[in-house]
């Protein structure tokens, strides 16, 4: 951590710093600030429904000092696991909106029988009754599963919506087969956040809005968890999670001031 003040840190994008891509009071200035500190940073997000080009102009355009080189995703983090583990193989990707650009090198196929390799993205859409059936009947004919998140619901401006981990627990059940995660939670994600960043573990901060996959399962990979109390955070989930957060704030805007205080 030479030439920079404090702790690298990971945040989570989705109910930490906008829901519904308008960013949260304060998010965009306390961005600023952990700009202007020299903060190494990283944004690690499990959305599944935008390319890493697209989430950086994005949030550019609402004021965040970000990149594209900031930004680490599910969908980039599932094409290095199936290119390491899956070489050549076919691959039939489910999810709403278009991720194939951060999907280089993984041959993707239409629904034309038989692929290798089933990816889950993002629940929505183009989550129906028939494209689920179809993704069982090549789980139960021996394809392998891979889901890019276990997210249950995440924050819109409408409210809590449903999403892939609920739709997940299903398939998994009716077929008998246990996915592989690629993003939050898995340590391998976690890992090559810090790899990104060149800080060890103990060197790190996680910040989000889930209180499972962002906070708790940073902490167990030995990053400093702190939980907002926006987005999806909700004190039930809280109450009922596998152990506690190292902190909790009311909002990303706390975040710098915690920071000084660490």
């Amino acid at each position: 951590m030479e030439g920079h003040r404090g702790p690298g840190i990971l945040i989570d994008i989705d109910g930490v710093l906008t829901v519904s891509w308008e960013p949260l009071p304060g998010a965009v200035e306390a961005m600023t600030a952990l700009r202007d500190a020299g903060r190494p940073l990283a944004l690690v997000t499990n959305n599944t429904s935008r390319t890493r080009a697209s989430i950086a102009a994005r949030l550019a355009g609402l004021g965040f000092p970000v990149g594209p080189d900031d930004i680490l995703t599910a969908p980039a983090a599932t094409a290095a696991y199936l290119r390491d583990r899956h070489p050549d193989a076919r691959c039939l990707l489910l999810t709403t909106g278009d991720v194939r650009g951060d999907m280089d090198g993984i041959t993707l196929v239409e629904d034309d029988g038989r692929p290798d390799v089933i990816v889950l993205g993002g629940a929505g859409e183009a989550f129906t009754y028939t494209a689920l059936n179809d993704v069982f009947r090549h789980l139960d004919g021996g394809a392998h599963l891979v889901a890019m998140h276990r997210n249950l619901y995440w924050r819109t401006a409408g409210g809590l919506d449903l999403d892939t981990g609920a739709f997940l627990l299903g398939l998994e059940r009716a077929a008998g087969v246990e996915a592989v995660i690629t993003g939050k939670p898995s340590a391998a994600f976690f890992g090559a956040a810090l790899e990104h960043l060149g800080i060890e573990a103990g060197q790190a901060v996680m910040i989000g809005d889930d209180v499972e996959s962002d906070v708790l399962a940073a902490q167990r990979a030995g990053i400093t968890g702190v939980l907002v109390r926006t987005g999806k955070y909700r004190p039930e989930a809280v109450r009922a999670a596998d152990g506690t957060p190292d902190h909790v704030v009311d909002s990303f805007a706390d975040l710098p001031a915690l920071l000084d205080g660490l």
